[in-house]
């Protein structure tokens, strides 16, 4: 019998997105932060099985100019399955309707995982003519 996946553009609870992002292997902040971070997303995708979450991802930023993908995660016990590439198709949607020409999206990668985003047009940052980006973990 084969899994039946539910996708939905709603945010999970705050637990159940910080299991998730434990299950990668990322470091959580404090419950309030994660609930307010959630509240602040401007477009989510989650997929559950049996009602419990196994993947997600988000989108955040000014909703105009900028957009930003985030916590694009698939539990390892899911993962191989396709559901990063739903995961991927979905945000991609969302940027289509909502993207102005002008418009930049960005992300950061997981070591070893830009293939993936490349395979839905997004490039590494050679250093050449945009620099190499930069970013902050506090």
């Amino acid at each position: 019998m084969s899994a039946q996946f539910e996708i939905l553009n709603i945010a999970p609870e705050p637990e159940d997105f910080m299991y998730l992002r434990e299950s990668a292997g990322w470091r959580n902040p404090d419950l309030q932060t994660v609930t307010e971070s959630i509240a602040n997303t401007l477009f989510w995708v989650t997929i559950w099985l049996n009602k419990n979450l196994v993947a997600t991802a988000r989108i955040v930023g000014d909703g105009t100019m900028y957009f930003y993908i985030q916590d694009v995660i698939v539990l390892p016990s899911h993962q191989g399955r396709g559901l990063g590439s739903l995961l991927m198709c979905k945000l991609e949607g969302y940027l289509q309707k909502q993207c102005v020409p002008g418009a930049t999206v960005g992300l950061l990668s997981a070591f070893g995982k830009e293939s993936f985003y490349e395979k839905f047009g997004y490039s590494i940052r050679n250093g050449e003519t945009l620099g190499f980006g930069m970013c902050k973990f506090m």
